[in-house]
């Protein structure tokens, strides 16, 4: 039984209606920027600090707790169900995630689990109960899984890659066996997801982040089907869904069809542009560059201006970054930020824009 929101901004803009202001959160707000997370991850390495219900909810409530955010993500990582397919999953500080063994070819398919979410990746449908106690209705809390095409190159590529060559060439070359693999990460999507709504989640992203490789043809084939089908099998909940690509500009009329609530788009367009394209029953978040955080507060004060101005008068947006906050960025930045969203341009601005 979820507790009543007290603060339900969030979810009144993903369904499209009009707000007293826009809600904000960020992507990847519990993260490396904040020295307190950077204390709960010395108890344990990365996919221990996902796989640990406890220390996982402690890492979502940070930016509740230190920025007052208008709504939490669940702190895990967008390759706990790959791992749980089958695939052996390392991360390294300086490098990443990595599979040591990636997906070459049909046989490396076939190998692969459509596994059962509670069985294999339970811990995150306990982080979601612990996380949903400690918010206590505070804000909603948002779930997530990767998108089949994003999750695919991870295996493919075996490593975060700047061409995408591995992946492409398989596309090229053999796509019944790529077609074998995104229905195989979809199906395991599907569940993980349907898990965490069980769970508590009250919204889900689905991160294609690195759809953004692929021409408008190719997302077509590759990319938008599968999202499509996750987001069908999941209507039944009646909860709120948003669809964020990187590298989104020639794909957003495509972005659309895949039926989610609300489309999330990078900052390499102006919104002015993205609300011309996108229909007014479909919410739209974004798209403040994270490099701007990491400037002074005068100009991060006229970007979040310029963003909310582009914005002005229309129903259901929602304002976040283009991308993931970095790993650099001032606490007293993130701060502001949410600040001068929630409160206007008069809050006052952090006293210095360095470190901390």
């Amino acid at each position: 039984m979820q507790l009543p929101l007290k603060n339900d901004l969030f979810l009144r803009a993903c369904r499209g209606e009009k707000t007293e202001r826009p809600p904000v959160w960020i992507m990847r707000q519990a993260g490396r920027y904040m020295p307190e997370y950077q204390e709960i991850r010395k108890k344990t390495s990365f996919l221990g600090l996902c796989k640990t219900p406890d220390l996982a909810a402690q890492a979502t409530m940070l930016p509740i707790e230190m920025l007052g955010v208008d709504a939490a993500i669940l702190f895990s990582d967008i390759l706990i169900p790959v791992e749980a397919m089958g695939m052996e999953l390392h991360f390294s500080e300086h490098k990443g995630p990595s599979f040591p063994h990636p997906v070459q070819g049909r046989q490396d398919v076939d190998r692969l689990l459509v596994p059962d979410p509670v069985s294999h990746t339970g811990f995150v449908a306990e982080a979601i109960r612990e996380i949903n106690k400690r918010l206590a209705g505070r804000v909603p809390l948002i779930g997530f899984s990767g998108a089949p095409f994003t999750l695919a190159t991870y295996m493919v590529e075996g490593e975060i890659s700047k061409d995408f060559s591995r992946v492409k060439q398989m596309m090229f070359s053999d796509p019944a066996t790529l077609h074998t693999l995104l229905d195989r990460i979809t199906e395991t999507v599907i569940r993980y997801l349907e898990m965490q709504i069980e769970a508590g989640i009250h919204a889900y992203q689905i991160f294609d982040t690195w759809a953004g490789s692929l021409s408008p043809v190719h997302y077509r084939s590759f990319a938008l089907p599968y999202v499509r089908r996750i987001v069908d099998s999941l209507k039944r909940y009646g909860i709120p869904s948003i669809l964020y690509v990187n590298g989104s500009c020639s794909l957003l009329e495509d972005m659309v069809t895949a039926g989610t609530d609300v489309v999330s788009v990078d900052w390499r367009m102006s919104l002015s542009n993205v609300r011309e394209r996108v229909p007014p029953a479909i919410a739209i978040q974004g798209n403040l560059d994270p490099v701007s955080l990491l400037g002074s507060p005068e100009i991060l004060k006229e970007e979040a201006r310029r963003v909310m101005e582009e914005m002005e008068g229309r129903s259901g947006y929602i304002f976040n970054l283009g991308h993931g906050i970095l790993p650099s960025t001032p606490v007293s930045m993130a701060q502001y930020l949410v600040s001068l969203v929630q409160k206007g341009p008069d809050v006052p601005m952090p006293h210095h824009a360095g470190r901390r």
